[in-house]
This record gives C-alpha cells, sequence and structure tokens, in this order.
C-alpha cells in the first residue's frame, strides 16, 4: 500500500468523517473490551460477567456491586488524549473533519480539542438523577460519600449518562451519524471490530469513494474497505494529517 496515496487522500478532502471504538484509546491507557487483556477477558474470572455487570438491570438491582465495579473498571481518571485525539481535533480545526463517531465514553476526543463529538454510548463525565434529572460531573460521583453516588437535591440515585447493556442508543444521535457517514468523502474507522449493533451497522451508509480501516485484528468489514492498515492507531493518524 502506497501510504502517500493515503495521505493525499486525507490532505486533499473537505469531508472525512472519523468512526471510532476502544481501540482509538488504549494507546491512552484505557483497555479495551474484546482483545486478550480485555475488559471482557480479564473479567471472566468473577462471579457476574462485565456484560451482566453493564446491564440495565443490574444497575437498578444491584447499585452498589454496579458501582464498584463501574468505579474501578470504567472510569480512568487520569487518562490523556494520545496522537490519535489531537491529530483528529487538527484535522477539524483544518475544516477538512466534519465529525468524530465514537463508541468511547472516556471523553479523550473532547479533551483533545475536537467540538463536533457524537458519543454513542454516551460518556462518563456526564451524569444525572434518576429522579429530578440534576446533572453531576465525574468529578463529583467519585467525591461523593458512599459508593453509590446520591443527589443533594432529592436524594435520588445517580446514573452516569452512559448506555448499558438493554438500553437503546439515542435515536437522534444515530440519526446525525448515519447523515454524516453518508454524505462523507472519505470515512476513517478506527479500533473497532464493528460487531457491535446497531452502532457497527452505520459504516454501511458510507457511499463514499474512500474507506480507510486502521485496526490491529479482523473486523467483518475487511472486505468493504478501500485501504487495511494493522498498526497503532496513534501512529498512522498522525501521518495521515502530515
Amino acid at each position: 500500500m502506497n501510504f502517500s496515496e493515503l495521505q493525499s487522500i486525507v490532505n486533499g478532502s473537505g469531508n472525512i468523517v472519523f468512526f471510532g471504538g476502544a481501540g482509538t484509546s488504549t494507546e491512552s491507557g484505557i483497555p479495551d473490551f474484546r482483545s486478550a487483556d480485555g475488559l471482557y477477558e480479564t473479567g471472566k474470572g468473577g462471579k457476574v460477567p462485565p456484560e451482566v455487570m453493564l446491564s440495565r438491570d443490574f444497575f437498578l438491582e444491584h447499585t452498589e456491586e454496579f458501582y464498584e465495579f463501574y468505579k474501578s473498571r470504567m472510569i480512568h481518571r487520569h487518562a490523556k488524549p494520545n496522537p490519535a485525539h489531537y491529530a483528529l481535533a487538527d484535522l477539524e480545526h483544518r475544516g477538512q473533519l466534519q465529525a468524530v463517531i465514537t463508541q468511547n465514553i472516556d471523553g479523550l476526543h473532547t479533551a483533545a480539542g475536537s467540538k463536533n463529538v457524537l458519543e454513542l454510548h454516551g460518556s462518563v463525565h456526564r451524569n444525572y438523577c434518576m429522579d429530578c434529572r440534576k446533572v453531576y460531573t465525574l468529578e463529583q460521583i467519585l467525591e461523593s460519600e458512599g459508593v453509590v453516588p446520591y443527589c443533594t437535591a432529592c436524594g435520588g440515585v445517580i446514573k452516569p449518562d452512559v448506555v448499558l447493556y438493554q438500553e437503546f442508543l439515542d435515536i437522534n444521535l444515530l440519526e446525525r451519524a448515519t447523515t454524516y457517514i453518508a454524505n462523507a468523502d472519505v470515512l476513517i474507522v478506527a479500533g473497532t471490530s464493528l460487531t457491535v449493533q446497531p452502532a457497527a451497522s452505520l459504516v454501511r451508509y458510507f457511499q463514499g469513494e474512500h474507506f480507510i480501516l486502521i485496526n490491529k485484528t479482523p473486523t467483518p468489514y475487511y472486505g468493504a474497505a478501500n485501504y487495511v492498515i494493522h498498526d497503532s492507531i496513534a501512529k498512522v493518524m498522525q501521518e495521515l494529517v502530515k
């Protein structure tokens, strides 16, 4: 593959969309989900599988256990954006990148300076009372007394604004993401196995000419991509935006 050709494609486009998953943040020290060192594999030794721990039923019925797992395994308070996040923010600043669509809940795209970030699965940085809907920051959740954070206004349980198993994605957000992908000239997909639905199916709406896939492990969409790169996302994105 001619890498300079990819650089020319990226630098010559004014309508790029990025769709990313957990692999985008692994170089920031945040483990992914399905690799050998991912959350699901390392969590198999526990009594309750991570998929169950992160379900709505478990949150409602075992709130303290949920928060013990959530705070210890899902929150990475000191993680910083890596070069991939900054490269995408740079592309947006130049007016070339129209949207970042992410399955991640870590908020690192925003921390790197990206403005139009569609967080399909929500964000750990947003939390709300389930009774009165008062909003809380991540810091307030982590500094609350006890394992379960309660609303200071009404005493209700505070829930992270993240999409748990058994919950639906925001339909308006999905529609916006679909529109961006359908209208893009260049689609860059990185760090996602493209197996989690309905988010993964969004790439089917791409009608442009250049589909670039960056992932270390195979995905069901390898055959659909025009360019497939098995390498560090941070390294590749840095090179692509030169």
